[in-house]
């Protein structure tokens, strides 16, 4: 992904990268597979299967040191030059979201 970065010239524009998550987590330095804190975002623990439906803040990732919370590489872009991928909102992180909400309150009635 170095080599294609540079090829494409991504330090002089700086554009911004939407992509697949898997391709954005490979572009911020993230591991792979078999991940904890699989989120760019967030720190949100994957195996934590008890709290995920039902804990509804997790804590801002705060950098991508390499050696923290599964970063394995330095990031090849900056984490505000990436637009979240409109593809994986639509088909899954709304499932999670309406799974996630209070039942009881007005919102969820509404849909």
């Amino acid at each position: 992904m170095k080599i294609l970065m540079e090829a494409i010239n991504y330090d002089k524009f700086k554009w911004q990268i939407c992509g697949d998550l898997k391709i954005i987590a490979l572009l911020l330095g993230l591991q792979q597979a078999f991940t904890k804190y699989c989120c760019f975002i967030c720190e949100w623990d994957s195996r934590a299967w008890s709290l995920h439906y039902s804990r509804k803040d997790w804590p801002a990732r705060k950098s991508l040191e390499p050696g923290i919370m599964n970063v394995e590489n330095q990031p090849l872009v900056e984490l505000s030059k990436i637009l979240l991928p409109s593809m994986h909102l639509k088909l899954g992180l709304m499932k999670n979201f309406v799974k996630a909400m209070n039942q009881d309150e007005a919102a969820f009635t509404y849909l």
